[in-house]
């Protein structure tokens, strides 16, 4: 459990913070930034939701995903360390990851067919899934970043959980869009 009684601590002045693990981290470390992306994601989807709440389906589904984005943070805030760790870290699983699919599923089976690429516009709900997964994207390649450092280690249903995700996202932008009807088409070339 969180307890939270001081916002503010001053521990952070001088540029470095604490993991999970309390091991300390400068806040420029690649692990921070990657936290961060999905804490940004977070916030996106936040944003994403002030235009779905009038839709059951999606709006449970972005409540639930932002729950999951909390364990995706604090899996990447708690990197694996040799020996038995003093607790069970949170880590994500395959079976979150599993869950987007059958959503990405649900919401695709009812959606228009594409004929072209999609522009990130539409109605106000669509716009902001739009701007939800593509900085999901970029979290998901901080994620990809850091698994790539030596001695860095980041569990595989992490990154797959934000790959998905960002496919929910446009499927769920394009859901907002009365189900497809209303994307905005890219047009290659038509205003040259």
């Amino acid at each position: 459990m969180v307890t939270l009684n001081r916002i503010y601590t001053r521990t952070g002045d001088g540029g470095s913070t604490r993991l999970a693990t309390g091991a300390p981290v400068s806040k420029a470390s690649l692990r921070v930034e990657a936290y961060g992306g999905v804490d940004e994601t977070n916030a996106a989807v936040g944003v994403a939701r002030q235009h779905t709440d009038a839709d059951p389906t999606l709006d449970a589904i972005l409540e639930r995903i932002q729950n999951d984005l909390f364990d995706l943070g604090a899996d990447l805030a708690t990197p694996e360390q040799h020996g038995k760790p003093e607790w069970e870290p949170l880590r994500i699983l395959d079976s979150q990851v599993e869950r987007l699919e059958q959503e990405i599923d649900l919401l695709n089976g009812e959606l228009e067919a594409l004929t072209s690429f999609v522009l990130p516009a539409g109605s106000p709900a669509a716009a902001a899934l739009h701007v939800a997964r593509t900085v999901c994207r970029r979290a998901e390649r901080t994620c990809v970043a850091l698994a790539g450092l030596e001695g860095e280690i980041v569990g595989a249903p992490a990154i797959k959980y934000l790959n998905r995700l960002s496919d929910l996202l446009f499927v769920a932008a394009r859901w907002s869009n009365d189900k497809g009807k209303a994307d905005v088409l890219w047009k290659p070339g038509a205003t040259r």
